[in-house]
């Protein structure tokens, strides 16, 4: 047989590249040594406080907060006492009063800043132009400049002398250091009453999803609210009932210098709620209506088609899809919130901060009360970060 004739080309094998030109190599040897150094760096600046903390007489001692506080709270908690409580337990009351503000912040943001996002969209002009002046206003000024205006238009607005208060129905005292109203307050027998009104909304829950079900199995209307309702109140008020009553009021009283009785929230508290609220709302709205753009068009336009009315579109239509864009930013905003809450020390408010910092004052342990409270600030910005982050797992398209 004929053998093949050689071309002259001989096919080499490809040669080894050398480890230190590998880029698999190479990525690796570069995470591992920033990781190194950045180790070696807090090592370092660790080290160099410890140090320094020594050569001044100043050792980190961590027992200083089983000390007493010594210092009045005028916020919180109406059992406050300076000369038994230990700093620990005031930093927890200062905690109190910061999840206090956050909670209502978080609420009272969510709501005002859906509503202007919706509208900076609206074809009214005046609700329009509103809306963008309040959201440009707000989101192109600090927000301790806000504070101090807003803490000083209430303090001049309100009466200075406690026997001068405004007095609304209720009976509600406003004045220029608090609002005094009821305090409503739970009896031995409570617990009736929420635990057979915590089971009409268990059973008024599964009514819901039954109806919903027979909706997609028969066609016929759901009618959920005329299933859950009744459920829910039914027990509710049996509960009342069984309870005799599970609630008492107690009315403010003035006396002589001040209202004893009842609740109140502090002028500090007022201004620092509606601060952040104002604050925190006007980049909420602008994160929304960007949300409510990015729908296409024809998705509006095919709901029109439909019969759909502009309510029953935006409810419908816009809004569940405008969510998966609207989530991931919104907790960002959720978490400046929290942060933006050490700013009530600037108008007097006793929220974790400032308490952090009356302890710091009186121990001269600035590093050990300052590493509890970054810690307590950190677990607080964990937990806003994961349940946004399982809303937004939640929100997120399927496909098969």
């Amino acid at each position: 047989m004929a053998q093949p004739q050689s071309t002259g080309l001989k096919q080499s094998a490809p040669a080894s590249v050398p480890f230190w030109r590998d880029i698999r190599f190479i990525q690796i040897f570069l995470q591992v040594a920033f990781l190194i150094s950045v180790i070696g760096l807090g090592y370092l600046l660790i080290h160099n406080l410890l140090v320094n903390l020594e050569r001044s007489g100043l050792m980190i001692n961590f027992s200083v907060l089983n000390r007493p506080f010594g210092a009045e709270i005028a916020e919180g908690q109406a059992d406050f006492d300076p000369a038994s409580t230990s700093n620990l337990r005031a930093l927890l009351v200062g905690l109190q009063n910061t999840l206090r503000v956050v909670g209502i912040g978080l609420v009272g943001a969510t709501v005002l800043g859906v509503l202007a996002g919706i509208g900076q969209l609206s074809t009214n002009w005046l609700l329009r132009t509103t809306t963008n002046a309040y959201t440009e206003l707000f989101r192109n000024t600090p927000l301790l400049v806000q504070l101090y205006f807003i803490y000083r238009g209430l303090r001049g607005t309100m009466p200075d002398r406690i026997a001068d208060s405004y007095q609304l129905p209720g009976p509600i005292y406003i004045n220029r250091r608090a609002v005094n109203f009821p305090l409503i307050q739970t009896t031995d027998t409570a617990w009736i009453f929420f635990g057979l009104a915590a089971l009409g909304l268990v059973l008024g829950i599964g009514l819901w999803i039954w109806r919903l079900r027979v909706q997609e199995r028969t066609g016929q209307p759901a009618n959920t609210l005329r299933w859950f309702t009744p459920a829910f109140l039914l027990l509710a008020a049996l509960g009342w009932i069984a309870a005799g009553g599970p609630f008492t009021v107690e009315n403010p009283q003035l006396e002589r210098f001040n209202f004893v009785g009842g609740d109140r929230l502090s002028a500090e508290y007022i201004t620092l709620t509606i601060g952040l609220i104002l604050y925190t709302a006007a980049f909420i709205a602008d994160i929304v209506r960007a949300g409510i753009q990015a729908v296409p068009h024809g998705q509006i336009e095919a709901a029109r088609a439909q019969g759909f009315t502009s309510s029953q579109t935006l409810r419908l239509i816009v809004l569940p899809q405008a969510l998966r864009l609207i989530i991931p930013p919104l907790g960002n905003q959720y978490l400046n919130l929290a942060k933006n809450s050490s700013l009530g020390i600037a108008i007097g408010f006793f929220d974790i901060y400032s308490v952090a910092n009356v302890i710091s004052n009186q121990t001269g342990q600035s590093v050990a009360v300052f590493v509890v409270m970054m810690g307590i600030y950190l677990s607080m910005s964990l937990v806003i970060s994961a349940v946004m982050n399982l809303v937004n797992y939640s929100m997120r398209l399927r496909s098969r």
